[in-house]
């Protein structure tokens, strides 16, 4: 399997010139409203915030399901939902911005990541029309599970509302061989072990792991409070990576120069590899009639890579996540978080109609097709609660 470039060398080859010209991408909206024109939501519209891995699926699950209610019914009891970015859409920095969750909300530092998504879900600030209260923000996104920290599923905790299948995998460069240096350093396919060794800083070398001797490793995983980051370190058994690794690339995205380099190794939602590699244009690029609405190819220099020698993704074409690949234990479920409720199903009432089991995102025959074009695979457990 590698590379998965060669389905479409001309798109990669584009992208790592693209990573050059990432200033020329034209501004997009934030949170965009159905058709991607910018929105500030009203007060009693329903927001979301949080995980970087699934906000392009979100923007899409969200404009379908706003396109249901008609202009004329848009009212309290029928709101619209709209998600934030977990970062300023166009960009792969890292550095703090701030957004208004809600018109007549304060300013708060955008969420970026599965952990400040539930962190602001906590602390959202609660504002008062007539005798109703409305929180600024309603749920978070995350690409992680319940982890021994969470609030707990009772009243005053939360509740982790099942969404859709993704896997994640190592990815290390697969462009800009020359006759003396190849694309990566890296054998084609690592252990649970050799990862661990890797993230551990106790194998600093390719040679130690079955690649080219005497080269360094330079590993790098995602920005800290990532669920991606978290639900790695936790697979492989690890609760702080090594020393030599570095914390400070934004997720799921290949094209900062630092991965232009045969020595590095970062992590991956494959979910997103697939959206952006195989239905995404690339940056600066308006999206085709065929492509996704959101988001853009940011692959970069980075293609994905086996896990004791199973391929993250099926051989099709246009591949999928391979289900296969459960054997590595790489597989995860992305949920959204909400405040736990004591009656029925114990999501809020208001999110009833889009996060339950017969919610707008897991029974609508379109939202469906959005979760696969968007790279994951729907999830036979959408809607239940943990």
């Amino acid at each position: 399997m590698h590379k998965l470039r060669t389905l479409t060398a001309g798109i990669a080859a584009a992208a790592a010139i693209a990573v050059v010209a990432s200033a020329a991408v034209p501004a997009l909206a934030d949170p965009p409203a159905s058709g991607g024109k910018q929105i500030v939501p009203k007060i009693y519209d329903i927001v979301s915030v949080g995980a970087n891995t699934d906000e392009n699926l979100f923007n899409a699950l969200s404009g379908s399901y706003d396109a249901t209610i008609p202009a004329k019914k848009h009212n309290p009891a029928h709101p619209y939902v709209y998600t934030w970015n977990a970062t300023k859409p166009g960009s792969t920095s890292t550095a703090k911005t701030t957004i208004v969750p809600k018109a007549g909300c304060k300013t708060i530092t955008r969420p970026n990541g599965s952990s400040a998504g539930l962190t602001a879900l906590e602390e959202t600030q609660v504002v008062t029309v007539g005798k109703t209260a409305y929180s600024c923000i309603n749920f978070a996104r995350t690409s992680s599970g319940r982890s021994s920290t969470s609030p707990s599923p009772k009243p005053g905790g939360v509740g982790y509302v099942a969404l859709a299948e993704d896997a994640v995998t190592y990815a290390t460069r697969d462009k800009g061989a020359t006759k003396t240096v190849p694309d990566t350093y890296a054998p084609k396919s690592l252990t649970l072990a050799q990862l661990k060794a890797i993230f551990l800083c106790t194998d600093t070398t390719w040679g130690q792991v079955g690649g080219t001797k005497n080269q360094p490793i330079k590993a790098y995983l995602p920005q800290p409070g990532s669920g991606t980051l978290s639900f790695w370190l936790k697979t492989l058994g690890i609760t702080a990576p090594g020393s030599c690794v570095s914390e400070a690339p934004e997720e799921n995205q290949g094209q900062s120069s630092f991965f232009n380099s045969p020595n590095a190794i970062f992590i991956y939602s494959v979910a997103d590899w697939i959206a952006q590699q195989y239905h995404s244009p690339l940056p600066g690029h308006k999206p085709t009639k065929s492509q996704n609405q959101f988001g853009t190819n940011q692959t970069g220099y980075l293609g994905l890579d086996k896990i004791d020698g199973i391929s993250p993704v099926t051989t099709a074409k246009v591949p999928a996540i391979n289900k296969a690949f459960s054997a590595t234990h790489f597989t995860r479920t992305i949920y959204d978080i909400v405040r736990w409720v004591a009656a029925g199903d114990h999501i809020p009432a208001t999110l009833n109609p889009i996060l339950s089991r017969t919610g707008y995102f897991c029974h609508n025959t379109k939202a469906v097709t959005l979760i696969k074009d968007y790279g994951f695979l729907p999830a036979l457990t959408c809607g239940s609660v943990s």
